[in-house]
């Protein structure tokens, strides 16, 4: 019974530990239609001068438009990637392309940052 218990117990802390590590983005239906949200309800947008695997949006870019950022333990899933950014930390992309909140969205839901400048898009499921 000892040994069950404590196999089930270390089960149950890998399935956390994987769940919480997880990419923290959800789905939601906006103005503009399905969009992917961070976990605060916010949407999040990709940058169309990043390239695959690299934030182009630093500095001055990073504080209008903060990154998705990801724990140094968090572990890719799926369509999901984590990207270095060039301060050394840490984002999330999706389909190799980083994650961005945009700061003057207020609730969960805005999407006000779709479409900025032509470069910054919402992004989709």
């Amino acid at each position: 019974m000892k040994i069950l218990l404590t196999t089930s117990a270390l089960i149950l802390t890998s399935l956390a530990a994987s769940v919480a590590y997880a990419a923290p983005v959800t789905e939601m239906d906006s103005s503009i239609g399905p969009v992917l949200t961070g976990e605060n309800g916010m949407t999040l947008y990709t940058f169309k001068k990043d390239k695959a695997n690299m934030s182009n949006c630093n500095g001055g870019c990073a504080q209008k438009w903060p990154p998705l950022m990801a724990a140094g333990d968090a572990t890719a899933s799926g369509d999901y990637t984590i990207i270095k950014r060039q301060d050394g930390t840490h984002q999330w992309a999706k389909d190799s392309m980083p994650l961005y909140f945009w700061v003057k969205d207020t609730k969960a839901g805005d999407v006000t940052g779709d479409g900025v400048k032509g470069v910054w898009d919402a992004a989709r499921p």
